[in-house]
This record gives C-alpha cells, structure tokens and sequence, in this order.
C-alpha cells in the first residue's frame, strides 16, 4: 500500500479499536523520561489553548454568550490538536490506558503509575507557561479586561458543588476521549485534526471542566490576583478582595480532585472500557478456543556434568511478540515479518496461550486455496492447537535433550523392553545419524499461565559457556601474556 493510500485510508470501528489498543500499549512502552517531557509539553500546549480562549472571549459581550463561548471552544481545540500531532502525553487521553489493563497487557498499579507520571508532568508544564504568562503581564491586554475575565473564569470554577464539579468533569473528559477515538479513524494527519475540533469545542463552550487546563486557569487566576498592582485593579474597577477565595486550598478540594475523578470516569471507563467491552470481549466467546495450561513432560535420559540448575525460566524471553487469536491473517503476517520472525505464540484476550501461528501454516492454507486466501481470515482459523509447550521449571539440559534427540529412534524398544530394530551403530553415532523434528520455538507455562517462550538460540547461548570464553577475548588475553 503506498502512503497516499494510507494518509487517505478510514478504519472501521472494529479497526479504531485496534488502533485505540495499540495507543493505550504505546504509552505503557514510552520510558520515564519520555512520559514526564511528553506531558510537561502537552501541559504547556493545553496553557497556550486557555490563553486563546481567554483573548477570543474578552471584550466580546455584545457578541452574544453562546456564540462567544463557541469562539472560544473553537480557539481551544488548538491545544488538542497540538498533542495528537505532536505527540504530547495528556492526562484525560491517557486514561484510556484502562483498555491495556483490560487486556491484560499491563498491571492496574503500571496503568496508575502512567497515570500518576503524566498528571505531574501536566502540572509542571502548566506551572512553567504560567511562569512566563506572569513574567509578560498578559492579564494587562485591553486595559485590564484580559486579566478580569481570566479571573471571572477562575472564579467560576471554584463555587460548583463536589457532585456538580465531579459530572463535569465526566462530561468533559467524555467528550476528549471521543475526540481522541475519533483520530484512530485516519491516518491522515489532517483529518484527525479536524476530528479533535468539534468535541472540544462543545466541552469547552458547554463549561465541562478540564482537570488539566484547571492546572494552569485556576492558578493564573490565583497569581493575577495576588500579585496583579493597584493600577491593574483600578483599572477593572473592583479589588483584590472579590476574588479572594481564589487560593490553592479551594482550587484542590473544589475543582481539581473532583475534577480529575470525573475525568477519569468519563474516558477510562466511558469510552476506553465501554469500548473494549463492545468490541474485544465478545470475541474470545466467538473465537471459542480453550487455552492451553498443561506441559510436555520432558526429562533427559543421560548423565551430564553441565550445571542442572539452570532451568527455563532463567534463559526464557519473557516479553515475545504475540499474537491475538481475533487478529486477522494479513495482520499477523506483517507483524511475524517486521519482527523477522516465522512463527509466535498466540494468546487470548486475558493473555492465556490458546496456540501457535506459523508461516508453515499459512503456505500450506494458500496452498490448497490455490493461493487465493480466503477473505476475513483471522489467526484462530489457521493456527495450530495441538502445542508443545514446557514448564518454566524445567531444566536446560532437558531442553536441550529434548530438541535434538528423538528417544523412540535412539532406543528402539517396546514397552516391555523387546528391540524392535537391531543396529551395529553406538549410542552416539545413532544420536548424530537420527532426523528429529522439533519446534524452533517452545512456549512456556508456569502455573498453568503463558509467561514466554524459549527459542533454540536461547538455548544455543546458554549452552556457549560449556566453550569457554570467546576465541577473540582469549587471544587477546595471549597478546597481553606474550607482551
């Protein structure tokens, strides 16, 4: 598919789905660091919106309320266009992390720990741009009436009721995460953009409140009228006084904590898990696939001097790329082909091992459809069920054993003991001279639940330190000896 294809191409609900599944996991991936500047940026953007709401609304009452307000709802869907073009980590869009921790993908103390890294990078951004905000005297504009209205909008904020501040805050941040939702449509840049304005602009001109554009509003109302001069308030004609339950107590216990719950009810469980519990959940029910709990009993049959301690669990990859069994075919395909890969493990919703996908499966598929594959083909029609999966406790030399000597082949007896084929070869030329046919990749269960896998190159690396040290470490050690 070329680029301009992809830029114009409109994803099915199903499809948003997917793509709000891989946005979720994309903000458990991002380090600290990344998270703490994203959302410090995305503080700032939501700042400058508040900024242009204010400019756009001052001086405007012969414009009428209603149309003034959608001016300004307008001029603020600027900050969140900024962060789904930029990039930026917002709180109230980082809820719907929730859809992660439904699948099973992170733990609920990681999805709070997401949230609680972004919340205080909201915080810091807004608490910088207000820094320079304060420093250039912006409340001034229009002989004072720039900083009276940001006041008045400040002021407002802080006499709602717990309940009442709570269900704004739900109605907001329903209206965000729609906004967001609405992107996962397009991958055209553009067009997602143009999705963010009309959501926005009705949380805004409808006073739902925002935890974070609180961060930075309430505060600019807090410093404006602490720190504004006597012309200033001269200028407005009332006083400091008017405003004076404008403080840090009210601002926390008023709005912002029963703001920032109902902004997590509304996009956490409003649109994130309403979503997942339309779109993902019925889906394991529809695939109807048992998952796999138990393990090939493996145990090696030879003596061996190596070190017997080391068991799967210490050499297993434990973060292998999975698949889902409601992926489509294409799908897995291109995710087997990204990671250079020929087969993965494929998973349920609840992360539970249900098979294993292979690129030997799907050629013998197009094989026999004389390569005209079937439409709507998803991963739980094509992979295999019958699985060789071993236990995280198992031994490596029993891993090893198990991979590259077939037992049946080397001791050809029945179970009464009787030979069933007579041979002049030995043990070890038997064991060299036998075909075995093993998985290259081995999933692995602990408990009953998928934990990883372990890959022959696992087991070849662990097998290496049998050599001894590199070839290259030892010479160089005998230059230094000769020297």
């Amino acid at each position: 598919m070329t680029q301009a294809q992809t830029n114009n191409q409109y994803f099915s609900p199903v499809e948003m789905m997917a793509e709000a599944e891989k946005f979720a996991l994309s903000k458990a991936k991002k380090s600290s660091g990344m998270t703490l500047s994203l959302a410090i940026m995305a503080g700032a953007f939501i700042g400058l919106a508040f900024l242009f709401y204010i400019t756009v609304t001052t001086g405007s009452t012969d414009t009428g309320w209603g149309l003034s307000r959608l001016a300004g709802g307008l001029a603020f869907s600027m900050g969140l266009i900024l962060i789904v073009i930029c990039g930026g980590e917002l709180f109230t869009s980082s809820v719907l992390s929730s859809i992660s921790w439904a699948n099973k993908q992170i733990s609920f103390g990681k999805m709070l720990s997401i949230w609680g890294k972004v919340y205080v990078g909201n915080f810091i951004g807004a608490m910088i741009l207000l820094l320079i905000v304060s420093a250039a005297g912006l409340y001034q504009m229009d002989h004072g009436q720039w900083g009276l209205n940001a006041l008045n909008i400040a002021q407002h904020k802080l006499h709602h009721t717990p309940v009442q501040a709570f269900a704004l805050g739900v109605l907001c941040n329903l209206l965000v995460c729609l906004a967001i939702w609405l992107t996962f449509s397009s991958a055209n840049a553009l067009t997602k953009a143009a999705m963010t304005i009309m959501p926005v602009a009705m949380f805004v001109s409808s006073g739902f409140e925002h935890c974070v554009a609180n961060m930075f509003m309430v505060p600019l109302g807090i410093v404006i009228q602490n720190f504004a001069p006597d012309a200033f308030w001269s200028q407005v004609g009332t006083t400091s006084a008017h405003y004076a339950d404008l403080n840090i107590f009210q601002f926390v216990t008023a709005n912002l904590i029963p703001v920032t719950l109902g902004n997590i009810v509304g996009g956490a469980v409003l649109v994130g898990l309403a979503n997942w519990c339309i779109y993902r959940r019925p889906q394991l029910k529809a695939a109807s696939v048992a998952s796999i709990t138990t393990t090939t009993n493996i145990t090696s049959v030879k003596e061996t001097t190596m070190n017997a301690n080391i068991l799967v669990k210490d050499i297993m990859n434990p973060t292998p790329v999975i698949l889902s069994a409601e992926m489509t075919t294409p799908a897995a395909i291109d995710t087997l082909l990204d990671n250079n890969m020929v087969s993965a493990p494929v998973v349920d919703v609840e992360g539970r091992l249900v098979g294993f996908f292979s690129a030997h499966d799907v050629m013998v598929d197009l094989w026999c459809q004389d390569y005209l594959p079937t439409q709507g083909q998803k991963v739980v029609d094509l992979m295999a069920r019958d699985v060789i999966a071993i236990d995280a406790t198992d031994k490596l030399v029993d891993v090893a054993e198990f991979l590259c000597i077939d037992k049946e082949q080397l001791y050809p007896t029945t179970s009464m003991g009787i030979a069933t084929t007579f041979t002049t070869l030995s043990l070890e030329e038997r064991a060299k001279s036998i075909k075995v046919n093993k998985p290259h990749v081995l999933p692995v269960i602990e408990n009953g639940k998928f934990v990883g896998v372990v890959a022959r190159q696992n087991v070849l690396a662990s097998l290496r330190r049998v050599y001894g040290e590199r070839v290259s470490l030892v010479e160089k050690e005998l230059e230094l000896e000769s020297a």
